[in-house]
């Protein structure tokens, strides 16, 4: 059985927003390059779900890191408090 390498096991969460991005990016290009009278049925989509989570998916691959530090930083405060190791002055 082969196993991941930690380089890997680094890289697959990488690529899910990455073409979560990807992918909710061709509502808003069908949306510039669509005739003018079926602009209306593109409208609430992309304006609703495509640019909201390109926005998410953007801001994730930009400073994802920063939040998963901070969450990893609260997780371990939570455990140290639950097990008595941190005592509040």
């Amino acid at each position: 059985m082969s196993q991941m390498n930690d380089a890997t096991k680094r890289s697959i969460p990488r690529w899910i927003p990455r073409w979560i991005h990807i992918v909710l990016a061709i509502p808003i290009i069908g949306y510039v390059y669509s005739p003018f009278k079926e602009l209306p049925n593109y409208a609430p989509v992309v304006r609703y779900v495509s640019v909201p989570a390109l926005v998410v998916t953007g801001l994730w691959m930009w400073k994802g890191h920063l939040v998963q530090r901070l969450i990893s930083k609260i997780g371990k405060k939570g455990n140290a408090q639950e097990s008595g190791q941190l005592r509040n002055v």
